[in-house]
């Protein structure tokens, strides 16, 4: 059965010889279901994977906008539509510069799978530009936001496509998205997510990738009969995700000691406290300031700035109990992996999406460690998408008492499967094979029940 799904990579490489991100992505997932396939051919004679690895629809469109100077400045747009098979596309919008569509296409891919393990009806898509909101001044988003929407809002829709945020899109970008598309609709559905809680927005929203995070690796350290009480976390990014995921450490009784962004990473083995973490919100959400700054005011801290000549990422060099990569995707290459496990660590937990390279992830399981893979552990947030959704579509508010055991519920009900699924088809305790087999075989019978379409 491996000969098919080498027959298949092979057709994937060449058809996306610019996209490199994607082709892990797929090879990542097709690895995995040798098992499957083999007790059901029916999915290969319908050529189940070769239409899954297709997007429905691709969508590019330019963005034309003025700056504060009054010059004109133009960027790329995009949605990537992948999936549509239990529910309407559902994945966010990322502006950074790093923006393509192998990128793009890569965590639509990912998002597919992802909203599958969540229970919830949704399909998977993913969108965004190579717009760098950072440096901009708030009009600057604004006008580049509308036009974005401008385009955007042709494709999208409360029964279609239901964008949210991701990397540089916040709170900010979302009010403005949906404030054009208000007004160019003139109706106010619920089209997005991650939107204020005082219209349309739901409770614990921001919170939910980064709770979901912890939760889900609470659950796996329950399998060992361990709790996060007492133990030492690395944690890359210090964004929304890690700010979230420091933030869920602390409540459980662990001790969070770093945090990055793109200059750098901070080292405070005295424990990043709920007080410090609040620097860090203040400093990264409101004054978009490096986190450096961290240093100047907490001096048990140390500051490596990053050397984008090394061939390892030194925030993965240091003694922890657990890792969390919450920056961007392989942000672990081999080197680091083998450093994690040098230094101690024996669980680790994606918060970003495929942030661990294939060599990486080999490592992890030769090591039979504690690896909770992104499709899995980071899909607290788009549960409460989802849960927002309802929310909107019920014209009903949910406390953040709720909302937050709800989706402890839906990250307890995702590790389970795993579990489970991967116990059934003879990986035990292989929670990425779990979570691409499970759900695989719900976006599969659903396509076939369906049809060729």
């Amino acid at each position: 059965m491996s000969n098919f799904v080498d027959s298949l990579m092979e057709q994937v490489k060449e058809k996306n010889q610019a996209e490199p991100e994607f082709v892990q992505a797929v090879e990542e997932v097709a690895n995995s279901l040798d098992i499957v396939l083999s007790k059901n051919p029916r999915y290969i004679s319908a050529k189940i994977l070769e239409r899954i690895v297709e997007p429905e629809r691709v969508i590019m469109f330019r963005v034309p906008w003025i700056d504060d100077k009054g010059e004109v400045q133009v960027n790329r747009g995009f949605r990537v539509q992948m999936n549509s098979a239990i529910g309407p596309y559902k994945g966010g919008l990322r502006f950074h510069p790093s923006v393509n569509l192998g990128v793009l296409k890569f965590l639509a891919f990912e998002q597919v799978f992802k909203n599958a393990l969540t229970t919830l009806p949704l399909g998977g898509g993913k969108g965004g530009s190579d717009f760098n909101p950072k440096g901009k001044t708030d009009n600057e988003v604004m006008r580049f936001c509308h036009s974005f929407m401008n385009e955007l809002q042709h494709h999208i829709g409360q029964f279609t496509d239901i964008p949210a945020g991701d990397i540089g899109v916040g709170g900010r970008e979302i009010g403005y998205l949906f404030g054009q598309y208000k007004k160019i609709k003139n109706e106010f559905v619920g089209v997005l997510t991650g939107k204020g809680a005082g219209w349309g927005g739901s409770q614990v929203r921001p919170q939910a990738t980064g709770y979901g995070v912890v939760y889900f690796a609470a659950e796996m350290l329950k399998t060992k009969n361990k709790t996060l009480g007492g133990k030492k976390c690395l944690i890359s990014g210090s964004g929304n995700v890690a700010q979230h995921v420091a933030e869920k450490i602390l409540d459980l009784g662990g001790k969070p000691i770093t945090l990055s962004d793109s200059s750098g990473f901070i080292l405070d083995e005295a424990g990043i406290t709920r007080e410090k973490l609040l620097f860090v919100k203040d400093l990264k959400n409101n004054r978009r300031g490096r986190i450096k700054e961290y240093t100047d005011k907490y001096k048990s801290a140390i500051y490596t700035p990053v050397d984008n000549s090394a061939t390892n990422n030194p925030i993965w060099d240091n003694k922890a109990d657990c890792a969390y990569p919450c920056a961007t995707q392989n942000e672990i290459n081999e080197k680091d992996a083998n450093n994690l496990i040098k230094n101690g660590i024996y669980l680790v937990c994606e918060g970003a999406n495929m942030p661990t390279v294939a060599a990486g992830v080999d490592i992890f399981k030769a090591e039979k460690i504690l690896y909770g893979p992104s499709k899995a552990a980071n899909a607290g947030g788009v549960a409460v998408s989802g849960l927002e959704m309802s929310q909107n579509s019920g014209r009903i508010y949910w406390e953040s008492e709720e909302v937050d055991k709800k989706l402890q519920e839906i990250m307890k009900n995702i590790h389970t499967t795993c579990i489970e699924t991967a116990k059934k088809y003879g990986t035990p305790d292989d929670y990425a094979n779990g979570a691409n087999i499970a759900g695989f075989l719900k976006i599969a019978d659903a396509m076939l029940d369906q049809g060729v379409v």
